[in-house]
């Protein structure tokens, strides 16, 4: 299929072509009639895309802060190639449209094949010929609402809220700064309200426009006739609500709307424009300032977006899908007229060539649809997902040997940020493999892995992967909560096995993924515990030499806070912080031990996310971890000290090392980044499976650590050491 992307470090804008999207469960796959384009967000990140490094950096403090941190955290060299990376990527435009429901995942009962469906977000309503939608972020179309119409979902629910948010009441007067999409569909939902209006733009097209749909008058900012209108419809006291509708970087938007407010009006900021307060003219009249979050109560929680959980309508009347039902049913009624604002209707295949028009100002619109040839019946789509039953039969076994000279073929599932920086680099042009397949759920991160690590294929389908008999190892790199369902899914078909952490979430998980085990007799199976692969790590621990007692081990870990709407933090569908990276720092010390861990004592301090998890070895070692949230971003994330026989190692951060003892050694230099083990990881991965010798890690190990981590909630909960079963 084609979807319009543009990559954000050289500004290309393009129409490319890639896999159809996987209809996974709790929403729907759309084919698109009608997306419209966001004259005002879009151009503008075209715009951005345009800007040189500095220009892109000054657009965008927000983003420049988030690298300083990742500099302090993990380095110069390891921050930059992740930069670089995530820009030199396609990223989608688009984020209303109007389709066709092509295949209903499971879990959905509202809609059905056929039915046309409104769509939003800018992750899911993309300027593409077949979305997946989750269930909270469409709406079915009213019968008779045209398909062009309902494209302008999205926008008008954002137009919506934003009305909402300056709570309208019959016979007010309202202020409307900025009559671009957004500010002509505020200004009919105003009326409609039975709320008098005032519009503001520069643009007497505009301006013109709005009193067609609505407005009382509007002129440009400058002149006395906007001034003139607001005394004569309030009597000089000052409108009721003033609407930010505007974008740019001037600051007249939020002064005039404190010169024309009434004591104690309201302003509403619902576009992207400067808001340098003038601090006495707001605080004289004690304006109230609110701010209208996108669609609406839900947006950019992913409980709602994505999980489909909705807010009880007792609680919160106007989420954004009831938005956007809403606003569609204004337009079936005749209350909101778009028509007018549609300035072009372009072809899908022309999309570069209608955005360049808009950039260069050739295309003068408040609105523009892009319009999509009828669906290929012969087009395939991705299924569903399915996990197939699994039972214990057989004993596992070992792969034999491949033919001399043969390429070990890869295939990925999945390709996110992770698998991007820190993997698939070191895997990308490595002697000896080759990258067959990348298999994602979203069309467009497998393209772009396709593009930059130069694999054969990409695809949506996780099935013809599975069945492809050529295809060596796969490479499980997805969210938590898929790992164990994909692991036994890919041994049950014969393949090796990596696996990023966690193995498992569950107890129920980690027997599955054993049962698979049993069942194909495949035992060929890594988890991505990389940092006992790390070289300072390895030479540290030769300079340590044997041990004849036991060890104390302390592992320091400032974790750090999450940014919020990070995907780590939905814990009731991919598990705790420690659930997902504990099994990093249990495997590295069971590793520096030497044996796995007979129990798990666990803590966790009052009021924060902050753990002590105590690890007890049968030789009587004991390796203390503390997982920490609340410590300063610019401390070391990862500091270790082990202490034994009137020795001590000591690693900070994956920089320097240091063995104190009868002789002491300092590593010589610092090394040019933090080498965390990934790339002697994936060799040592590599070889197994060219070679058919052992996995760099026995199973029995990886599944001891894995028990380890998922012991430690029990432990949390009954205040007392958890045997581990089965520990030696």
């Amino acid at each position: 299929m084609k979807q319009v992307v543009q990559n954000y470090k050289s500004g290309e804008l393009t129409v490319l072509d890639v896999p159809v999207p996987g209809c996974k469960p709790g929403g729907v796959l759309v084919r698109s009639a009608f997306s419209l384009i966001s004259t005002g967000t879009e151009l503008m990140k075209v715009s951005e895309a345009g800007m040189s490094m500095l220009g892109k950096a000054r657009s965008r403090p927000d983003q420049v802060a988030k690298v300083m941190q990742s500099v302090a955290t993990n380095g110069l060299p390891a921050t930059y190639s992740k930069v670089m990376g995530k820009l030199d990527s396609y990223t989608p435009l688009g984020y209303s449209l109007c389709g066709v429901v092509e295949q209903v995942g499971s879990g959905i009962d509202d809609v059905k094949v056929g039915d046309l469906v409104a769509c939003a977000g800018n992750e899911h309503a993309l300027h593409a010929e077949l979305n997946w939608v989750p269930k909270n972020l469409y709406s079915r179309v009213p019968d008779g609402l045209e398909p062009r119409h309902a494209a302008f979902g999205t926008v008008g629910s954002i137009a919506l809220q934003g009305v909402r948010q300056g709570e309208p009441r019959l016979g007010e007067v309202a202020l409307v700064i900025g009559l671009g999409l957004i500010g002509q569909l505020v200004v009919q939902l105003l009326a409609a309200s039975g709320v008098r209006v005032v519009g503001v733009d520069p643009d007497p097209a505009r301006c013109e426009l709005a009193e067609r749909l609505g407005a009382e008058a509007c002129g440009d900012p400058e002149s006395a006739a906007v001034e003139a209108a607001v005394a004569e419809l309030t009597g000089g006291h000052g409108v009721d609500q003033v609407y930010l509708a505007a974008g740019g970087g001037s600051n007249q938007p939020v002064e005039l709307a404190a010169r024309l407010a009434r004591d104690r009006g309201r302003v509403v900021d619902i576009g992207k424009c400067r808001l340098d307060l003038p601090w006495n003219a707001y605080y004289e009249k004690e304006l109230d300032v609110r701010f209208s979050r996108s669609y609406g109560p839900g947006r950019y929680d992913p409980a709602y977006e994505l999980e489909g959980r909705d807010y009880p309508i007792g609680y919160v009347r106007w989420t954004e899908r009831r938005n956007l039902a809403c606003f569609l049913d204004l337009l079936s009624r005749g209350s909101v007229d778009v028509e007018p604002l549609i300035s072009h209707i372009a072809d899908f295949d022309d999309a570069v060539e209608t955005y360049r028009r808009l950039k260069d100002g050739d295309l003068k619109a408040v609105a523009v649809l892009f319009r999509y040839p009828e669906g290929d019946a012969g087009e395939a789509v991705a299924p569903a997902v399915a996990v197939p039953a699994v039972k214990r039969t057989g004993g596992a076994s070992s792969t034999p040997a491949r033919s001399a000279g043969k390429p070990v073929r890869l295939a990925f599932v999945g390709a996110g940020n992770y698998a991007t920086s820190m993997l698939l680099p070191h895997l990308a042009g490595r002697e000896g493999v080759e990258l067959s397949t990348v298999v994602t759920t979203t069309a467009l991160s497998a393209a772009n892995a396709q593009r930059k690590f130069g694999f054969a294929e990409a695809t949506t389908d996780l099935d013809a992967v599975l069945d492809d008999r050529s295809i060596d190892a796969v490479f499980v790199v997805t969210r938590h909560s898929s790992h164990a369902e994909l692991t036994q899914r890919a041994l049950l078909a014969g393949k090796a096995v990596f696996v990023e952490k966690p193995l498992a979430l569950t107890e129920d998980e980690l027997a599955g993924v054993l049962a698979a085990v049993e069942k194909s007799g495949n035992d060929r199976l890594q988890v991505g515990f990389n940092r006992r692969f790390a070289p300072l790590l390895q030479e540290a621990r030769q300079r340590f030499g044997a041990r004849t007692g036991p060890a104390s081990l302390r592992y320091l870990v400032n974790a750090g806070r999450l940014q919020h709407g990070s995907w780590y933090l939905q814990q009731g569908t991919e598990g705790s912080r420690f659930a997902g990276e504990g099994g990093h720092f249990i495997d590295t010390a069971t590793w520096l031990l030497g044996a796995d861990p007979v129990s798990v004592y666990a803590v966790a301090t009052a009021g924060a996310d902050d753990l002590q998890v105590v690890l007890r070895y049968p030789d009587g070692s004991t390796a203390t971890i503390s997982y920490v949230t609340t410590g300063a971003p610019g401390f070391p994330k990862e500091t270790l000290d082990l202490v034994a026989d009137g020795k001590v190692l000591r690693l900070d951060d994956f920089v320097r090392a240091s063995v104190h003892g009868g002789k002491r050694w300092v590593s010589s230099r610092l090394p040019k980044a933090r080498d965390k083990g990934q790339n002697a990881e994936l060799a040592a991965f590599v070889k197994a499976v060219r070679t058919g010798g052992p996995m760099p890690v026995p199973l029995e190990s990886l599944v001891a650590t894995t028990a380890a981590t998922l012991a430690v909630p029990a432990g949390l909960a009954a205040g007392v050491p958890v045997t581990l079963a089965g520990a030696r």
